[in-house]
């Protein structure tokens, strides 16, 4: 007999019974996000949860949900994200021991704030394949719950809530861009959404370096996608739920797929325009209005899916590096000059006069050829964008030096 799908009733029973418990977050109209991609845009922060991300409405839902003996027992899940942090917390809220098992090569950041948040956390096994079949284990060796990151019922419904929040402080939503991987908050939002209003748009996005979603589809059922370093993190689940996809399948609008390079730049456009910290997998929706994946939205409301803000400190900084890069606004060159007094103070005149501002010069004295009285020098510029580059290097041009 097949199961029943999760139900709009059960939605709305979700939000609330977590409703004294999760952060109604905001969902404000962004000018300079409107101005970049011509749509109407609106934001959807979820990033603004007390752990960071959307996971706590599925994490209390589901905890909430366990009858009273499984509560005293406690639960177990598998996660190296934004699962385990929802679970820890919602867990030592409610009363409710709460086992993580990740695997070895988890940051250490996660797995030191689970431990402060009061679960126990155990590392096992070299990917998530192998830490799932230690929750398993447990789940036998100790009677504990195993709860699904993105395919559990309750999980799904939990996350639905996010959907029902949008229609209701944007009346007038045309499209929502939502991140997938696993596909639980996809399926959640899928089933609120076209239950109370089918006209609206639901666009997933994912990066080109996952693709669950889209291999799930082409096959007619999940399927194994290995795992590829992406920025996108939260979406590299290896495959997509099953109770998810069947939710997903016939109400999902469009599935599109994002490169690294746009996801980066989404995080940065992120955090200058909007002054808001995001993970990778919640940049995704920006990235794909911002790359033309996305069509026909010109002058419509569209609501971005901030699915939430953990990203690693040093991982920020990259990104930072990278997408000023890309705009122009840091930019490298090797240049040869004169290893005699005043050659340096030629070339920072020149760089000063075209309203650059040196970063950092290195010379290279042993491999800049033969002649000893030149020398090589590696100059890290900062710029007001690609444009005033090239007028840079026109100005260096016609001063003498070789770029």
């Amino acid at each position: 007999m097949a199961e029943k799908p999760v139900t709009l009733a059960e939605i709305r029973a979700a939000r609330r019974r977590i409703r004294d418990g999760v952060i109604l977050t905001p969902c404000p109209e962004s000018i300079p996000l409107s101005e970049i991609t011509g749509s109407r845009i609106v934001c959807k922060l979820d990033n603004f949860q007390r752990t960071g991300s959307f996971k706590e409405r599925g994490a209390r839902n589901a905890l909430l949900r366990l009858p009273v003996r499984a509560r005293a027992r406690g639960v177990v899940a598998a996660s190296a994200g934004n699962h385990a942090l929802g679970l820890a917390y919602h867990g030592r809220l409610l009363g409710i021991p709460v086992t993580v098992v990740m695997p070895e090569f988890a940051p250490l950041i996660k797995v030191t704030t689970c431990r402060r948040l009061g679960a126990r956390v155990l590392l096992h096994g070299g990917d998530f394949s192998e830490a799932r079949a230690e929750a398993e284990r447990l789940v036998l060796a100790e009677g504990l719950a195993y709860i699904h990151g993105f395919d559990d019922r309750d999980i799904i419904a939990g996350q639905g809530t996010l959907g029902l929040e949008i229609l209701e402080q944007v009346p007038d939503v045309d499209a929502i861009i939502c991140p997938v991987g696993g596909g639980g908050l996809l399926a959640g939002v899928c089933v609120a959404v076209k239950a109370l209003r089918p006209r609206v748009r639901i666009i997933a996005v994912e990066s080109v370096a996952t693709g669950n979603l889209t291999a799930a589809l082409r096959a007619g059922r999940p399927v194994r996608v290995p795992r590829r370093a992406t920025l996108a993190d939260g979406l590299a689940t290896l495959t997509v739920g099953a109770r998810s996809l069947g939710l997903i399948r016939g109400r999902v609008d469009r599935v599109v797929r994002v490169e690294e390079r746009w996801i980066s730049l989404a995080i940065l456009r992120m955090l200058e325009l909007e002054k808001t910290v995001v993970e990778g997998a919640a940049a995704v929706p920006l990235a794909a209005m911002m790359s033309g994946a996305i069509g026909g939205l010109r002058g419509r409301r569209v609501a971005l899916v901030v699915c939430g803000g953990n990203i690693d400190p040093v991982v920020l900084s990259r990104v930072i590096e990278k997408g000023l890069v890309h705009d122009g606004r840091l930019s490298r060159f090797t240049v040869r000059i004169s290893d005699r007094p005043g050659g340096l103070a030629e070339l920072c005149r020149v760089i000063a006069s075209c309203g650059a501002s040196v970063n950092q010069i290195d010379h290279d004295r042993a491999f800049s050829g033969p002649d000893v009285s030149a020398t090589h020098v590696l100059c890290t510029v900062e710029t007001r964008d690609r444009a005033h580059v090239a007028l840079l290097h026109r100005a260096l041009r016609k001063a003498g030096f070789r770029t």
